[in-house]
């Protein structure tokens, strides 16, 4: 099993920067995938940052240049966000992903408004 906790949301202005964070606790955690997916209503949940357990990184094209995953050991994941615009405004989630199986935090809220 793993647990994972965002925090790091909040309300911003356009063209700000915000660091989401992501703790994880369970085992094995430097073998899974982590990522970033955001959510907003009527809309499916969007991946749009991983980092594999190798430091191999990928991102949706409408945050390339922007934002950047990183992980500074197996229990922490983070998220920058420069440059915010009101899109990205959204829950954003953090998953873990190992041989099918995903883990989920509870979300947390990215507001981003003048």
């Amino acid at each position: 099993q793993v647990q994972l906790v965002e925090s790091g949301g909040g309300l911003v202005q356009p063209g700000g920067s915000l660091r989401l964070s992501c703790a994880a606790s369970g085992s094995s955690l430097w073998t899974y995938t982590m990522g970033w997916y955001r959510a907003v209503p009527g809309k499916q949940r969007e991946l749009i940052a991983s980092i594999t357990s190798t430091g191999g990184t990928n991102y949706a094209d409408s945050v390339k240049g922007r934002f950047g995953i990183s992980r500074d050991s197996a229990r922490v994941t983070y998220l920058q966000m420069n440059n915010l615009k009101p899109e990205d405004a959204a829950v954003y989630y953090c998953n873990a992903k190992r041989f099918g199986f995903d883990y989920w935090g509870q979300g947390t809220q990215v507001t981003v408004s003048s």
